[in-house]
């Protein structure tokens, strides 16, 4: 998976399917949770993923957490519309923000303020 610091403050991670999404998220986690310049906001591209199962959706909900616990935001983009249909009927929808594209998720981020 490729990081990518598009700045400080905000991170980009290319996703792909099993088996490298789960190990991409150990190593994403696992970054985060040594950033010593503070946390960064973090854009999860999903364009290579074209399905998800139940330990991939534990691992972004545990991204979730993290983030929030450190006031940070997270935006997932790029979502295929089979791996959207799992999004909905586990009602995790309503709990991410979702955008089309990484530049739309970049302008989300640097519109909306921190925190809010």
């Amino acid at each position: 998976m490729p990081l990518q610091e598009w700045s400080e403050s905000t991170l980009i991670a290319e996703m792909n399917d099993e088996p490298s999404f789960s190990d991409d998220f150990e190593t994403l986690i696992g970054r985060l949770e040594s950033a010593e310049n503070g946390t960064p906001d973090v854009i999860v591209n999903m364009l290579g993923v074209s399905r998800l199962n139940s330990s991939n959706l534990s691992q972004l909900l545990r991204l979730r957490k993290t983030l929030i616990s450190r006031d940070r935001r997270l935006r997932i983009c790029s979502v295929d519309a089979a791996v959207w249909s799992v999004f909905m009927v586990t009602g995790l929808d309503k709990l991410f923000d979702f955008t089309d594209d990484v530049a739309t998720s970049l302008a989300s981020l640097q519109i909306e303020s921190p925190g809010g």
